[in-house]
């Protein structure tokens, strides 16, 4: 007869080959963070996690097993984040740096295509700095958080 334990080993194992495959599907994907969520980014992140439950699971659908699934997620993460504060090597891997999107009051459509920004996203982030016109604008940066940071021009 199996153990109790033997039985949440697959548990652990498929949360975090689920972690690590969603963390690098959704940085190769997409550049933008939480504060950049459109509706539909959002509808995608809570249907990812519907979709994977039951993989993470085993099928299994008992509270210790969801607790378990937790549990792992959150050790997996702080670790990774430890390991990534540790190498600066990895973190260049996995990170991207900030991205130029605005420069001297001309979009860069390169970038924005890259970022995955439309011009109406980076004009609501200028509003948003109270500036109405992209030509006041000398930088907007797309920073490695996903904040777009803007640089006004000076008069």
């Amino acid at each position: 007869m199996q153990s109790s334990f033997d039985k949440l080993i697959p548990v652990i194992v498929h949360t975090i080959a689920i972690y690590l495959f969603l963390g690098v599907m959704l940085r190769i994907f997409s550049r933008r963070q939480l504060g950049q969520l459109t509706v539909i980014d959002l509808v995608i992140t809570i249907l990812l996690g519907s979709a994977v439950e039951t993989a993470m699971v085993n099928a299994n659908t008992t509270l210790i097993a969801g607790l378990v699934c937790a549990s792992t997620l959150l050790l997996l993460n702080t670790f990774i984040v430890r390991v990534l504060l540790k190498s600066k090597r990895l973190r260049h891997l996995l990170s991207q740096g900030p991205l130029l999107l605005v420069h001297d009051g001309q979009f860069v459509e390169d970038h924005l295509r890259q970022g995955g920004f439309t011009h109406e996203d980076i004009m609501e982030a200028i509003r948003e700095r109270e500036c109405a016109e992209i030509a006041d604008v000398r930088f907007a940066v797309l920073e490695t958080n996903g904040e777009v940071n803007v640089i006004l021009k000076t008069k």
